[in-house]
């Protein structure tokens, strides 16, 4: 009796011990994470000091970017990068919205598997070969078609007739958010049709037994069933769209230039740091290009905090009901 409870106490202590050390791992990956991620935002904060310190705060509001005088602003960029983002958010959602549904609601079985494997394989693509494909491809449709049409058609309106006026160049912010969209697209309906798929057989099969439409059963059993969760997959299709860099550099066009049009030529944060910091030739240059690289990670942290405050804010009314 008593060597058993000697064993059973040892076991106890080596089953404490070990859940212990469980602990000590897991916590450290997570610590980890975050000492990364600030040590991430110190560098590149104290590679853009001399930026910051020499233009302060002026630097955000400036539309300058002149190397050979050594006159830098971020407001282009940063104007071309949530620009950009927010037409591919625009056109993205819905669509994505409208995948998942027909994968998980409307498609036939045999219809569901290949049309969600191309998904996958969609985002599996390398962004630099949608970036070719928007400048040898799409930018001619664009200036041939897209862009005349806008004007002709768009460019007379009173509120919104000066986004869409400009020269049929095809590169442009509507161009890179179309691309940008398309890249998006593939991400956010990955998110949105695992989401739906977790929603009861027994929730919507009651709906249908008691009359309901397919859309009333999406609108009032699988949405709201998972909206934070599917709004949780469309900000982090944003944060993508605000980092990517090789498709926008190629058909945003790279020009240091504020326009109300989408039609014109811009510039994103990420496009000009790929195409610049090889030929930043002075500590100031250099510099610049890395306090931009520190705001596109202010913007996209705060951009993902928002989702994060929101998902918690819906979160909490839905415990509430």
């Amino acid at each position: 009796m008593t060597t058993t409870v000697i064993d059973g106490e040892r076991r106890s202590a080596r089953d404490a011990r070990g859940d212990r050390i469980f602990r000590w791992v897991v916590a450290a990956a997570g610590m980890l994470v975050l000492a990364a991620l600030v040590g991430t935002a110190f560098s590149m904060l104290w590679g853009g000091r001399e930026a910051f310190g020499t233009f302060g705060f002026g630097f955000l509001t400036s539309t300058d970017w002149d190397p050979v005088n050594h006159k830098f602003g971020a407001l282009v960029p940063i104007y071309g990068t949530l620009v950009t983002a927010l037409i591919a958010m625009l056109i993205a959602v819905p669509v994505s919205f409208g995948i998942a549904l027909f994968l998980t609601e409307v498609a036939p079985p045999w219809l569901r598997g290949p049309v969600a494997a191309a998904i996958e394989l969609l985002a599996g693509i390398p962004s630099i070969i949608y970036g070719m494909w928007g400048l040898f491809v799409f930018v001619p449709i664009m200036g041939e078609y897209v862009t005349p049409w806008l004007n002709d058609h768009l460019g007379h309106w009173p509120l919104i007739g000066a986004l869409f006026t400009g020269p049929p160049l095809g590169i442009g912010m509507l161009t890179a958010g179309i691309v940008l969209a398309i890249m998006v697209i593939p991400f956010v309906s990955s998110v949105m049709r695992e989401v739906f798929l977790t929603v009861p057989t027994r929730l919507k099969e009651s709906a249908y037994a008691l009359g309901s439409t397919t859309w009333e059963v999406v609108w009032d059993i699988v949405f709201p069933y998972t909206r934070s969760a599917a709004i949780g997959g469309v900000f982090l299709g944003l944060g993508r769209a605000l980092g990517e860099t090789m498709a926008v550099t190629f058909v945003l066009g790279n020009a240091h230039r504020l326009s109300a049009s989408l039609l014109e030529p811009g510039n994103s944060i990420a496009a000009t740091i790929a195409n610049e910091f090889t030929e930043a030739d002075s500590d100031l240059y250099r510099s610049s290009l890395v306090a931009l690289g520190f705001l596109l990670f202010v913007v996209t942290f705060i951009v993902l905090a928002a989702a994060k405050l929101l998902l918690r804010r819906l979160s909490r009314n839905e415990g509430t009901k």
